[in-house]
């Protein structure tokens, strides 16, 4: 995927003295002090991030932490003090309104959390607002109005007045309206908020199977971290006005960068997040079918302290697991090779599995999970101390001495 939007350095300071408030930012110093010496507001502060073609790239913080700002800096409906924003490479805090005005009707589109529509109107008639406004005949823009409103799955509902609709439905016909100009970024600000928590998930469940099907680059701005974990491909958490960290969901709540994260994450189900990949012991010790026989499997298992290795051919293909017992038998048989030994029964999972998923096998292995990839290489594996420790919030020392109890008992 290429870069769609980039940011460098942007700050928006409201005042009078914004001279002296940039100054003062460049010295790090902090909002309370710019507001107290130079009477700025600092809304957005030295904002860097990359957004690429066709990711949801979701900006998130609490009331007041410049999120919503920052989104409309970026179609600039509000002029940055200083920074720069790039769209396809294309510098728009160079542009004139002409030129800002064709970038915005050929690469953005906004829908916002009160819907704006127009109640007038009927619901095809909104969603070919826009249109409508670039000058495009009746005929066609009713046309491709009706193709959007089938895919919002507003088929029939197109001659209701917008007050006829739930506010489920308004926000559908809100986001079919952005849709109708065929933008590439759509800039969505707290747009499912104001609904009410079922028919907002639903909203996030169809948002993901519109991103399926049309590939756009969208921007989404919330105060929900639940909702940026379901939605977002990358995260930037906001306060204050600055960024202070940006990752994957599961980075975000895998390594907080500083205490106002972690307080954000810490009620998070990190079981539905976190992945075999980030939990995996990679490049496990194995034993290799054609190279490795029993004496050599024997020492292996001895050298790492383990009674269970999993068997791979020469290209790490994962064939099954061995065990110490099976291991000594063979080499008191005097048999040289371990393949009559190997368990091919073995459930596996992939880097992506999430430990959600992984939990229900606990209860029919008791030793390591092997995780491969689509080629069934074996790309490192995910211990049950691992796995629990995850799960509980307790750290894999307390979860030993808890295995090493129950054992005793």
């Amino acid at each position: 995927m290429k870069n769609k939007i980039i940011i460098e350095n942007l700050s928006l300071i409201f005042g009078k003295n914004k001279s002296k408030a940039s100054k003062m930012i460049k010295e790090d110093k902090s909002k309370d002090e710019i507001l107290s010496i130079t009477g700025c507001n600092v809304a957005v502060r030295n904002a860097n991030l990359t957004i690429r073609e066709g990711e949801i790239y979701v900006i998130m913080g609490l009331s007041g932490s410049g999120k919503s700002t920052l989104l409309r800096c970026i179609n600039r409906l509000i002029t940055p003090t200083e920074g720069k924003i790039f769209v396809d490479h294309e510098e728009i805090t160079k542009m004139n309104n002409k030129e800002l005005l064709n970038i915005r009707r050929k690469e953005f589109a906004m829908v916002f959390q009160h819907f704006g529509l127009l109640p007038h109107r009927s619901i095809i008639s909104n969603v070919a607002f826009g249109l409508e406004l670039q000058g495009i005949s009746k005929e066609e823009r009713e046309k491709k109005a009706l193709e959007i409103i089938e895919l919002v799955d507003l088929k029939g509902y197109e001659n209701q007045k917008v007050s006829e609709l739930s506010g489920g439905m308004q926000q559908r016909v809100g986001l079919a309206r952005g849709l109708a100009n065929n933008p590439e970024v759509l800039l969505m600000d707290e747009a499912f908020s104001a609904l009410d928590p079922l028919i907002r998930a639903q909203m996030q469940d169809e948002l993901l199977l519109l991103q399926e099907k049309m590939k756009k680059t969208i921007v989404f701005i919330t105060h929900d971290l639940e909702e940026a974990i379901k939605l977002g491909d990358k995260i930037a958490i906001m306060k204050d006005g600055e960024i202070v960290q940006i990752g994957t969901p599961e980075e975000i709540i895998t390594n907080p960068a500083n205490d106002y994260v972690e307080a954000f994450v810490e009620n998070v189900d990190r079981s539905k997040i976190t992945t075999a990949s980030s939990i995996m012991f990679p490049k496990p010790k194995v034993a290799r079918l054609t190279k490795d026989g029993p004496s050599i499997t024997l020492k292996i298992m001895r050298d790492s302290g383990t009674n269970i290795l999993p068997v791979v051919r020469t290209n790490r293909t994962f064939l099954g697991f061995i065990h110490l017992k099976d291991v000594i038998d063979l080499k008191n048989n005097g048999i040289n090779s371990i393949e009559s030994a190997i368990k091919e029964s073995v459930m596996c999972v992939s880097p992506d599995s999430v430990i959600q998923d992984m939990l229900p096998l606990l209860s029919k292995t008791n030793h390591i999970i092997p995780v491969v990839n689509e080629s069934n290489h074996l790309v490192g594996v995910v211990s049950p101390t691992s796995l629990i420790a995850e799960t509980t919030g307790k750290n894999k020392g307390e979860i030993n001495n808890i295995i090493q109890k129950a054992i005793d008992l």
